[in-house]
């Protein structure tokens, strides 16, 4: 009996180990993204900084790793999906994703990797304003309220952020904006048409069509440019090592929601913030003010209670929905006994 227990024991330990392994990958391979992000673009570092450039080197990378696993090797069952399903579905997602990413890395040009992260604490209340504005969620005042105490500590963390940049802070806003209603969208276009995508399926669709969004701001914006610097020349390394892990981060994503679950990504997003901004302040030797921590943490606590208010909320709709399923069965089998005694009855009468 003893041994039974022992190894119960050391069938929970092994899963508690396997989940806090999916949560340290994802923590690592996101923050060596956002840092090897900010490290080629930074003009203070690498010194590359074109953001486009970048973005399609990462899809073009996506798109060939991911034809080659479904369409060469077979590793992954592609989705059944009609050419106008795709025009009418994955093509807005891909463009909003498009526009979200090159925002994203264009932010890093301008403003600290830690303030970007701070700015990223929005993201809960661009996903639910739009989400009301959609119809996807509903308005509440207390939730609303919450919002508002996000947004008014961002608002003090940027107001305490040293180095300040308006064009910075408007990209990083607009690519909060453009990714907030790609997640609504998913849920409107995809999810709610029984349509599901795993990272590497999802990159086979929508990679190549946010390929073919980004070649056209880069033929006018960034590809004169690159012509006129003849000097530059492709490092393999840099450039192949980056991209690398950023298909590696998709897989994490899809490791970490679908062998623990998407709170525990958001609370593991909460503790990859704050290292990022202790890197930042300690490494990069980016100035970090008080203020900033402080406005931080209002918007910090903000995002935690919005999540534990999402947990319950959730934790509430699955006990009712297995009340309902209680109820059915026991409906059910008090049908079969009615049925049953209605039939012995009419055999004795007989």
């Amino acid at each position: 009996m003893a041994k039974d227990g022992g190894s119960i024991s050391d069938g929970v330990l092994r899963k508690i180990l396997l989940s806090y392994s999916y949560v340290g990958l994802w923590i690592f391979l996101s923050f060596t993204v956002i840092v090897y992000n900010k490290y080629i673009l930074d003009p203070k570092m690498y010194n590359w900084p074109f953001p486009i450039s970048l973005t399609l080197i990462h899809m073009a990378f996506c798109s060939s790793i991911a034809f080659f696993l479904i369409r060469i090797v077979k590793a992954v069952e592609p989705v059944s999906m009609s050419r106008q399903l795709y025009i009418s579905s994955v093509v807005p997602i891909g463009a909003l994703y498009s526009l979200s990413l090159w925002l994203s890395n264009s932010a890093y040009i301008y403003l600290s990797v830690s303030f970007i992260q701070m700015l990223k604490a929005l993201m809960p209340v661009a996903v639910y304003s739009i989400g009301v504005v959609f119809k996807k969620e509903a308005f509440k005042s207390d939730t609303m309220f919450n919002m508002v105490s996000i947004s008014l500590g961002v608002a003090v963390a940027a107001y305490g952020e040293a180095r300040f940049d308006s064009w910075g802070v408007c990209l990083q806003l607009g690519a909060v904006a453009f990714e907030a209603t790609r997640l609504v969208l998913i849920q409107i276009l995809l999810t709610s048409k029984g349509i599901s995508l795993n990272p590497i399926t999802s990159l086979y669709y929508v990679a190549p069509c946010c390929l073919a969004f980004l070649m056209v701001p880069w033929i006018f914006v960034e590809l004169p440019i690159l012509k006129e610097n003849s000097s530059f020349h492709m490092d393999f390394v840099i450039f192949g090592t980056n991209s690398v892990c950023a298909f590696a981060l998709n897989l994490a994503v899809f490791l970490l929601v679908g062998k623990t679950s998407a709170l525990t990504m958001n609370v593991a997003g909460v503790v990859k913030d704050w290292l990022l901004i202790a890197f930042s302040w300690s490494v990069i030797k980016d100035t970090v003010t008080p203020i900033n921590l402080f406005g931080y943490g209002l918007a910090f606590l903000g995002v935690g209670y919005y999540n534990h208010s999402k947990l319950q909320a959730l934790k509430a709709k699955e006990a009712q929905k297995k009340t309902t399923q209680t109820d059915e069965e026991a409906g059910r089998l008090l049908e079969d006994r009615e049925g049953e005694g209605a039939g012995k009855k009419t055999d004795s009468e007989a």
